[in-house]
């Protein structure tokens, strides 16, 4: 591809993270390259040897291509900008690599090697490999120049240090803290995207508590820095912050269960007390209590992701686990009956694993004692829900008998009735167990005597 480049009188450079992860030694699949060409002379040169092309980033500049299980992005040297209140960059395409290499986020991605050279030139103007080498992000040029160009390196400042491990240029953290507020004007969308990264990946306690310290998340995530509560020495209770930065941490180490990093599992963990500073009541004689924090958190779990943009079935998902997730706590040392556990697994729906997950995350007592009882408690609740569902197929859990059965014999025609005949009916079957075709035809025309005058 290179030599097409320069057949054509272009260069061509693969630059920023692939420069950087084939330097770790980890180089992927999508690679990313910076050119002279404009986008029309960018897509005349690889039509001819790619796979597909797409053009949903030519306002930016770049087109796109897949050759074989390769994914490129070949992008025209550029300058971006943010005026004060935009959302958007002003893209301008620029004259030189060596000003295209400037606007990047951090040295360790301005690096790039020169493929229309004989042989190849490394380009590293800022001292990316050793940045590299040391394990420390810094801008290329001033950081406040880095952030006015784009507020949303802000975030991926934290990101990266989550990522990779890094650790941050003190000047990056003074001036994330003067322009932490600068980040209102880029799209939740955005904001999402760069946070999402943060949270799957390897580390991201290092990227929430750099979030936290900076005071950005005030404005992207204002309910987990909330979390940091005044303790007393009358009312104790647990570092609520801490505490759920751990349970993220625990949660993250269970992720098996589920197949992988999930992204529903973590948002749930991170959130999940995010109630407590609205509910917390001091009690008198010291403690303090956080009575329903998980039904208010529900709700504000459900407000904030809705406020980012994530999908309808994250935000379902994850308030749903930040509602159940003490559910457990009232199974005491295994009391429940089996419809106990029947609604519990009701509940929890599709959710099931990730409930266990959660629950399990959510123990961080120091006292070895207190949590092998906690673990032992929940084992057994796990072994009587595999022992229910093995006997009643509860993942299929359904009344005895369907809407259409339920018509025929009320006499009734499809109406809101019938709705309320069926959960009456799926009632029993999770206080009961399987009652049979006849027993349930029974319980229903039982019930319709008593509340048909009422309907």
């Amino acid at each position: 591809m290179a030599a097409k480049f320069a057949k054509a009188g272009f260069t061509l450079a693969l630059v920023g993270g692939p420069v950087r992860d084939a330097i770790l030694g980890r180089l992927g699949n999508d690679l990313d390259f910076t050119t002279n060409a404009k986008p029309d002379e960018t897509k005349s040169i690889i039509k001819k040897g790619a796979d597909s092309i797409w053009e949903t980033g030519r306002e930016f500049g770049t087109i796109a291509a897949q050759f074989g299980d390769v994914t490129v992005e070949i992008t025209t040297y550029r300058s971006e900008k943010y005026e004060t209140q935009s959302r958007n960059p002003e893209v301008k395409f620029g004259e030189n690599i060596e000003g295209d290499l400037l606007r990047r986020d951090f040295t360790v991605n301005a690096m790039a090697l020169e493929l229309t050279t004989t042989p190849p030139t490394f380009i590293d103007n800022f001292d990316g490999v050793n940045d590299l080498a040391r394990k420390v992000l810094r801008t290329p040029g001033t950081p406040e120049n880095s952030f006015s160009d784009d507020p949303l390196r802000m975030m991926r400042a934290a990101r990266f240090a989550a990522q990779l491990g890094f650790d941050v240029d003190p000047a990056i953290i003074a001036a994330i803290k003067a322009m932490a507020a600068r980040i209102e004007i880029i799209s939740a969308e955005r904001v999402r995207d760069e946070f999402t990264k943060l949270i799957m990946s390897e580390n991201p306690r290092i990227g929430i508590s750099l979030l936290v310290e900076t005071g950005l998340a005030d404005y992207v995530l204002p309910e987990i820095p909330k979390l940091k509560l005044e303790i007393d020495e009358h009312h104790h209770h647990k570092d609520v912050y801490e505490h759920t930065l751990k349970v993220l941490e625990q949660a993250i180490s269970l992720e098996e269960r589920l197949g992988g990093p999930n992204l529903v599992i973590r948002l749930a963990a991170l959130l999940h007390d995010i109630g407590k500073p609205k509910t917390r009541e001091l009690i008198e004689g010291g403690g303090v209590s956080f009575h329903h924090h998980e039904v208010v958190g529900a709700r504000m779990a459900k407000k904030r992701l809705k406020t980012l943009r994530f999908s309808n079935d994250v935000i379902s998902d994850v308030s749903s686990l930040v509602f159940l997730h003490l559910r457990f706590h009232g199974y005491g040392t295994g009391e429940w009956t089996d419809s106990a556990v029947r609604r519990y697994i009701r509940d929890a729906e599709h959710q099931l694993i990730h409930l266990h997950v959660l629950t399990r995350a959510d123990c961080t007592t120091r006292n070895q004692r207190k949590a092998e009882s906690l673990a032992k408690t929940y084992d057994s609740l796990e072994e009587r829900i595999l022992k229910l569902m093995e006997e009643e197929e509860l993942e299929k859990i359904r009344p005895d008998l369907d809407g259409l059965e339920i018509m025929a014999i009320l006499g009734i025609s499809p109406s809101p009735i019938v709705g309320r005949a069926y959960q009456y009916l799926l009632d029993l079957r999770m206080d009961r167990g399987p009652l049979g075709v006849e027993a349930a035809k029974a319980e229903l025309l039982n019930w319709w005597s008593l509340n048909q005058p009422k309907i």
